[in-house]
């Protein structure tokens, strides 16, 4: 026997109830109840968070919870053959077949390898049919302890035989003389441990039918075997079904790319393989980014709209500077919280003739004090290069990083703050990523990535920066924050709600991200004198903190009108909110767009202009409530917060209760939790 399922594990023929939330705690208080689990909720909770990402139905009545749980003692399946069928979103009806699959959060190799071979034998109809016919629940368990020897190991994956061929010689050739398409396939999800294998073999099944050679990489929990780069090279177009990043994606730059979620690879392999040899022979086909080879190409042609390709570049340079601005932030908050405000004049000195042996005036306190803030503002000091340097990396690839990281800091010279850093990262990215495209002659390719991009990149984004476009943009960023800190009663009320507003219209995104920067930007330049910028810190973090947990609060007080999968948010949404969090109300977003996003926008609104109102401030970029040391007025933050959430928490509710959803298609509604998660 396996060990990770015995018959006390399986349930045949029952009615464990109406839903997919109550077959999953059922089946999870089996596995509390045999002693391989300690925590039944946390058990259930866990896979519920697993199940809101991507249902984990799939063709042919089979369902596939399963997770990792800090709960779980042993490596576990819990088998039910429910009467009747229950609905996990499927596109073929309701599952008659659930494997709940409980890993520990240390579940070593040997384990995950035998759940992943579990995950793949069910995607074969004799096996699913053999277990539909089972009598006992011995004969269930004897049934998987032969899949679990049977089937193929998952490091076996990445290098099959070519499909449609025999093991021993490769297909070159198609029946009408063309050469036979090459086709490789990356496939990953979230826990690495049913859907990436399953995936993996539901393409490999559908190229054998399609007579085309293909080799897949699976990127799951266990060692993963990538791929020959010689295979990689010959291949003529490549599969991302993924719902994580692809390791190492570099390898495939320039190759044709079909790009979809890992579920689609087990829903939809023939249709993705036809994508796939399609796009091999389509010369404008999506291609994967970078300059890892002559042909590469942007991974974003014009089906993507210029608006939302720039949206990307931009989002990609915010979520880089992220780290930077919250550490440095909250350091310098601290810095004053030990050292005082003065702080910020003498930190460099205190810190170049002190020692922890040779304490300052202050003692102890200020010259902590002194070295948090000297270490907050390095911080901070990256902020517009790593902006720059990451947007021209969206946009070339490695090679767009050192124009982008260079322009970024000549904007800071020009004091051309955050909206400089936006144009040197796009003029240093769309420099390197022109030079890229340059098919030079081969005694000089090898020197185009390090020396010659990077020169003449640089050379153009910066020199536009020094001598046409650095003194405007300062003189612009000049004027903004001298307008901003002549703003006082109902102007400062005005722009709390204005950036309250920002901040909750799409929830993390793009205009959200918009607002955040602005306000993070001129944190470094706030003081005693000018307490401007914090207040509009202040403003944006405690409007953003409002999504979560004004639907948090709603599930609370009328949970009927939220699915099982919300109020399981809901109950995130708590911490998630308190800790400044926004994307916590996304699952809600994403399922329920026109009734949430309103509710959000108003409650955010009130947030900020009650802030700004009140002069609330706020020293750190980041962390909610959590940063309580570094808000000034923290009484007023709170109220703020808390009056916002109830807002938004009324709308919700007023909404839902009398008007009428309209119906999403499901293909739409799917894509939207899959870019959720």
């Amino acid at each position: 026997m396996s060990e990770l399922i015995t018959p006390e594990l399986v349930e045949l023929d029952r009615d464990l109830g109406p839903d997919a939330e109550h077959v999953i705690r059922a089946l999870a208080a089996l596995v509390v109840s045999q002693g391989r689990a300690t925590d039944a909720d946390e058990l259930a909770a866990d896979a519920l968070a697993r199940e809101a990402k991507d249902a984990t139905g799939i063709p042919g009545g089979i369902a596939i919870p399963h997770c990792r749980s800090a709960s779980v003692t042993a490596p576990t399946l819990a088998m039910a053959r429910l009467r009747p069928g229950v609905d996990f979103g499927a596109p073929d009806g309701p599952a008659d077949l659930v494997f709940c699959i409980a890993a520990p959060e240390g579940a070593d190799d040997a384990h995950l390898s035998m759940l992943s071979k579990l995950a793949r034998s069910l995607i074969k109809p004799e096996f699913t049919q053999a277990l539909r016919d089972a009598a006992t629940r011995d004969d269930i368990v004897a049934l998987v302890d032969g899949a679990l020897s049977d089937a193929p190991a998952p490091a076996a994956a990445p290098t099959p035989a070519p499909a449609g061929t025999d093991a021993d010689a490769a297909v070159d050739t198609a029946p009408d003389g063309s050469r036979t398409p090459r086709i490789v396939a990356v496939t990953a999800c979230a826990t690495g441990i049913a859907h990436t294998f399953m995936a993996a073999d539901a393409l490999t099944a559908a190229a054998k039918k399609a007579g085309v050679e293909f080799h897949v990489e699976p990127q799951g929990a266990t060692a993963v075997t990538p791929l020959d780069p010689a295979i990689v090279r010959d291949a003529d177009a490549v599969i991302f079904a993924t719902d994580v990043d692809v390791r190492n994606r570099a390898r495939f730059a320039g190759k044709p790319v079909i790009q979809v979620p890992v579920k689609r690879g087990i829903d939809q392999a023939d249709d993705l393989i036809a994508r796939a040899v399609t796009a091999a022979a389509d010369p404008s086909a999506k291609r994967v980014a970078g300059a890892g080879n002559a042909e590469a190409a942007e991974e974003s042609t014009d089906r993507e709209r210029v608006g939302a390709r720039i949206q990307r570049w931009l989002m990609t340079g915010v979520s880089y500077m992220i780290p930077f601005v919250a550490g440095g932030g909250l350091l310098i908050a601290i810095g004053f919280l030990l050292g005082g405000y003065s702080i910020s004049e003498n930190a460099g000195d205190i810190i170049l003739q002190n020692s922890l042996w040779n304490l300052p005036e202050g003692g102890l306190g200020t010259y902590l004090g002194a070295v948090a803030f000297a270490i907050g503002g390095a911080s901070m000091g990256f902020l517009v290069p790593v902006l720059a340097g990451y947007i021209a990396f969206a946009i070339a690839d490695r090679p767009g990083i050192a124009p982008g990281f260079v322009a970024g800091a000549v904007a800071v010279l020009m004091n051309a703050g955050f909206l400089g850093g936006l144009v040197g990262g796009l003029l240093g990215g769309l420099a390197a990523w022109w030079l890229t495209t340059l098919k030079p002659p081969r005694w000089l390719a090898g020197l185009m990535p390090v020396v010659i991009i990077p020169l003449l990149a640089s050379i153009f984004a910066s020199g536009l920066m020094v001598l046409f476009l650095g003194g405007p943009i300062a003189l612009l960023m000049s004027g903004l924050t001298d307008w901003l800190s002549s703003l006082t009663g109902t102007g400062a009320v005005v722009l709390g709600l204005l950036l309250g507003a920002m901040m909750c219209f799409d929830l993390g995104g793009p205009i959200n991200k918009v607002a955040y920067s602005f306000a993070v930007a001129g944190l470094g330049l706030g003081s005693v004198n000018d307490q401007t910028p914090w207040l509009i810190m202040a403003a944006v973090m405690g409007a953003g903190m409002v999504p979560p947990i004004g639907l948090a609060l709603a599930t609370l007080v009328a949970p009927k009108l939220f699915s099982p999968v919300e109020r399981e948010n809901g109950k995130a949404g708590w911490l998630l909110g308190a800790a400044f969090i926004s994307e916590g109300a996304i699952p809600f977003a994403a399922a329920d767009p026109l009734r949430i996003i309103p509710a959000t926008i108003v409650g955010g609104a009130v947030t900020g202009a009650i802030s700004m109102g009140m002069g609330v401030t706020s020293q750190a970029p980041h962390g909610g409530i959590f940063v309580f040391f570094a808000i000034g007025n923290l009484l007023w933050f709170i109220i703020a917060i808390v009056i916002g959430s109830i807002v938004t928490a009324g709308l919700v509710l007023l909404l839902k209760r009398f008007t009428r959803r309209r119906p999403q298609p499901v293909e739409a509604g799917a894509d939207a939790v899959a870019v959720a998660a």
